[in-house]
């Protein structure tokens, strides 16, 4: 990565290679500004189930390396689909091994759900996120309904409303990044 380039860490809640939310996050990489440099992080069935007991000194390694990406970020995305009106336990597994932490505090952070409906999961993680003291408005959180209808097989958006709101969100969260902390 160039250090020039401030840092964007991505977060798909999907675990499906090559998923709907996946696909949005290659969207914003692509039409991003060109001061910020996009990572997806594409491991998140390889992170351990949460346990409080291995949350000390040595949690394992892949934590490490996951909480300090999240660390070094100038911003941080995520973009999860809703699983049972709820968050997909991998996504909530990840943040709960940065309760502990500070890593997510005064982090600036941008919000989507993408999936059939979404509301609840959009719910869910807007108060963790607030609980972890992430800091994002309404400006830069997003409900995408009806996914699956509003992209094609290459990823494109297909939907007029939802290329027009997903811009919008893209230019909030370049400006909240872009601001000094």
């Amino acid at each position: 990565m160039d250090d020039k380039k401030k840092k964007i860490f991505a977060i798909s809640g999907s675990t499906r290679r090559n998923s709907s939310n996946f696909k949005i996050l290659k969207f914003i990489s692509e039409h991003i500004n060109d001061q910020f440099e996009v990572e997806i992080f594409e491991d998140l069935e390889s992170i351990p189930y949460f346990n409080p007991d291995l949350d000390n000194e040595n949690p394992p390694e892949i934590v490490t390396v996951f909480r300090n990406k999240i660390a070094a970020a100038a911003g941080v995305l995520i973009c999860t689909p809703e699983y049972v009106f709820s968050l997909p336990g991998s996504l909530k597994n990840v943040l709960e091994w940065c309760v502990s932490t500070t890593v997510f505090s005064n982090k600036k952070v941008g919000l989507i759900t993408a999936s059939a409906s979404g509301e609840k999961g959009q719910e869910q993680l807007s108060l963790i996120m607030r609980t972890i003291e992430a800091e994002f408005d309404n400006e830069t959180q997003l409900l995408i309904q009806g996914i699956r209808g509003k992209l094609d097989s290459d990823g494109n958006i297909t939907d007029e409303n939802t290329l027009i709101s997903l811009l919008a969100f893209i230019k909030s969260f370049e400006k909240q990044v872009g601001e000094l902390n």
